[in-house]
């Protein structure tokens, strides 16, 4: 998508970052991988022997760029979780494939990049307890499931209850949102329901997935939120983390409004949104 290209050139225009910022990562060690998703799934992806019915759920041709594109994608997220650990906040321009679970993808989502990395990160026993926060419009339904079972992730997902997927999973903290919610019913729903939570279950870390498919505009969304209200959201989140000290790494997730330049927009007010803390 040309906004994996266009958000870098954005924040270096404006001075948000520096190109001494940036990094690209090589492809994940497997064994990292096969942490949170089934061997047999992911040496299937990787060798491009899926099935024409798993390949549909995806959504992707499977080819050997796109095998090597989600590796590298997650193991970006990893170190992103690793560099926020010492800096406090660090971001994967990409990420945030939160649809692909243990033994399957879907939705464009093959690998769940801050479900490995957050694996990762309590079993080096590098944190105690991950919060993640997803604030895509649709639902974490591959995170849901992945840590159905693991009482060191909590996975909190705030989403369109109309929207896709439809057989959604159970996330530790669920909340569904009804069509067409404007900027201050969310906001005021996402402050209550985030200060309880994290004061709930006190995070040493939190993944957060920053979707900007909640905008009135997108084609794939069903909330009314502008653009400012989506950076009012990241306010919430980074804010909260920051005055706690809890570090954050952040994935961008969805955006599929028409115009590039509103996406583009709203994925910069996230780092806006960093660079101000």
């Amino acid at each position: 998508m040309d906004k994996y290209e266009l958000l870098p050139l954005q924040l270096l225009r404006e001075g948000i970052a520096e190109e001494s910022d940036f990094f690209s990562p090589e492809p994940i060690d497997m064994p990292a991988v096969y942490a949170v998703h089934d061997r047999t799934y992911v040496d299937r992806f990787v060798a491009g022997t899926l099935t024409r019915q798993e390949a549909r759920r995806i959504g992707f041709e499977q080819t050997p760029m796109l095998v090597d594109r989600e590796l590298r994608i997650a193991r970006g997220t990893v170190a992103g979780a690793l560099k926020a650990l010492e800096t406090g906040i660090a971001f994967n321009i990409a990420g945030g494939t939160h649809h692909a679970s243990r033994d399957a993808g879907e939705g464009f989502c093959m690998i769940n990049d801050q479900a490995v990395a957050a694996q990762y990160l309590v079993d080096h026993k590098m944190v105690g307890k991950v919060l993640i926060a997803d604030l895509d419009v649709h639902q974490g339904n591959g995170t849901a499931d992945i840590f159905a079972n693991e009482p060191r992730v909590f996975t909190f997902s705030m989403h369109a209850g109309n929207n896709y997927p439809f057989r959604k999973k159970k996330s530790d903290l669920d909340v569904d949102l009804p069509d067409r919610m404007e900027d201050n019913a969310y906001l005021t729903l996402l402050r209550g329901t985030f200060a309880n939570l994290v004061e709930r279950v006190k995070p040493d870390f939190i993944f957060y997935q920053a979707g900007v498919d909640i905008l009135a505009t997108d084609k794939l969304g069903r909330l009314s939120c502008t653009i400012d209200g989506c950076r009012r959201r990241d306010e919430i989140v980074l804010q909260t983390a920051h005055r706690l000290g809890i570090p954050v790494q952040c994935s961008m997730g969805g955006g599929y409004s028409p115009l590039i330049k509103t996406i583009i927009e709203a994925h910069a007010n996230t780092y806006r949104v960093a660079r101000q803390l």
